[in-house]
């Protein structure tokens, strides 16, 4: 890659986090920029995050986007992406959150994971990925966007650290051989009122496959998923739009629920 993409990427990076911390949204970059390959989108957020890094914050894990056909459809795009989770986004369950700190809010219900051991190389498989994980639980993602609007391509996501602005982590539980990811139905509700359902299989199939494919695509990146680090699968259902004064909460059989209020 020669200097001119490098100063691009630098500068495209802490336009991003300008962005974010200045609640001033900027244009798509493929409005400019309409062939922006993936690897150079990726090279964008390495370099955010970097930058969040130097400022403190510490990664503690990993998510996969748009892995349910529902998220490709409403975002427009035919293939998954991945973003890099840091202390700082990470909330308990029953956290209260100010709608204000964020631009273009929306809410999605998702089964997560925390690794007990390293999951790495290019081709894992879906037994070794069930081994790794130490315990499942409930996520809530709220994504946000950086952009001007949501109409964005996967390129433009990816730069934008797959839009990931926060997450909720319900209790965690033990993978216990009796659970069917795949099966389980994850039921989301606003207010008491349910909004969304979605089942684990809407995820690539099992959401174990969204661990086999970060695990590859980390691999092709020089890096891996390591033990202790929270692992997002992806939704299972279309985003929500995020509202102030509202309560989201997520439940599914046989994992405890996740919730978060929202002032």
């Amino acid at each position: 890659m020669d200097e001119q993409d490098e100063r691009w990427i630098a500068a495209t990076a802490s336009a991003l986090l300008a962005a974010e911390y200045e609640q001033a949204p900027i244009d798509a970059l493929t409005v400019r920029r309409p062939e922006l390959p993936l690897e150079t989108a990726y090279r964008v957020q390495k370099a955010a995050v970097a930058r969040r890094i130097s400022g403190g914050a510490r990664v503690v894990g990993h998510k996969a986007g748009v892995t349910s056909q529902a998220m490709q459809e409403q975002m427009g795009v035919d293939e998954s992406d991945s973003g890099v989770l840091l202390d700082d986004m990470v909330l308990p369950t029953g956290s209260t959150m100010a709608r204000s700190v964020l631009m273009q809010p929306r809410v999605e219900a998702e089964i997560a994971f925390r690794l007990g051991c390293d999951l790495a190389g290019p081709s894992v498989s879906v037994d070794e990925a069930r081994a790794a994980v130490e315990k499942v639980f409930l996520a809530l993602e709220v994504i946000d966007t950086r952009f001007t609007s949501w109409r964005i391509t996967v390129a433009d996501s990816i730069a934008d650290n797959a839009s990931c602005a926060r997450v909720v982590t319900g209790p965690m539980v033990p993978l216990s051989a009796d659970i069917d990811l795949t099966a389980e139905l994850l039921v989301v509700s606003v207010d008491g009122t349910t909004v969304a359902t979605g089942e684990g299989r809407a995820v690539l199939g099992d959401p174990l496959h969204a661990l086999v494919w970060l695990a590859g695509r980390l691999h092709r990146a020089g890096d891996k998923l390591q033990a202790g680090q929270l692992v997002l699968a992806g939704a299972v259902h279309a985003s929500l739009p995020l509202e102030a004064r509202s309560t989201v909460r997520a439940r599914s059989p046989h994992l405890p629920p996740v919730e978060l209020r929202v002032r």
